[in-house]
């Protein structure tokens, strides 16, 4: 019978998923309040103000998605978002000028996202083994089903 997920691989999850969901949600927010430091970066960046809303909004789903434990199809989109995001961000910040101060710190977070993925896959797979493996060992009611005991 296959282990749970270990523990250390568990801790590593959840340290990486809080280092890219702190300012993925700290962004969003950033967004929604529109504060001059991201009004600022949108101009700078030639995106329309407008659009600070359905990122900010789109990333706060996203923190939800990740952190919700009931949906793995919701979770995966979620990832997907946020590697689209983040790589978007950093081709942006390079097309404006920005140099590598503004390309690798989107990418770092993409690794950070990434890396959580991967601790994420990793658990579920071992979580479902285990489940798996302790469901068959339980009888089922269908393979009672016409059997007779002997006296």
């Amino acid at each position: 019978m296959s282990a749970q997920p270990d523990k250390k691989t568990t801790i590593a999850y959840w340290i990486l998923t809080v280092l890219f969901l702190l300012p993925m949600a700290g962004s969003a927010f950033g967004y929604l309040s529109r504060s001059d430091a991201m009004v600022e970066s949108f101009t700078h960046l030639g995106y329309p103000i407008y659009f600070m809303l359905g990122l900010g909004v789109a990333k706060l789903l996203g923190v939800v998605g990740i952190l919700q434990p009931v949906s793995t199809r919701i979770k995966e989109w979620a990832y997907a978002g946020f590697g689209f995001t983040l790589v978007a961000a950093s081709i942006s910040h390079g097309v404006s000028g920005d140099g590598p101060a503004g390309i690798i710190p989107p990418l770092v977070m993409l690794g950070f996202v990434g890396a959580s993925y991967t601790l994420w896959t990793r658990k579920r797979r071992t979580q479902q083994t285990f489940h798996d493996t302790t469901a068959s060992a339980l009888p089922s009611k269908t393979s009672q089903v016409g059997v007779r005991k002997e006296a």
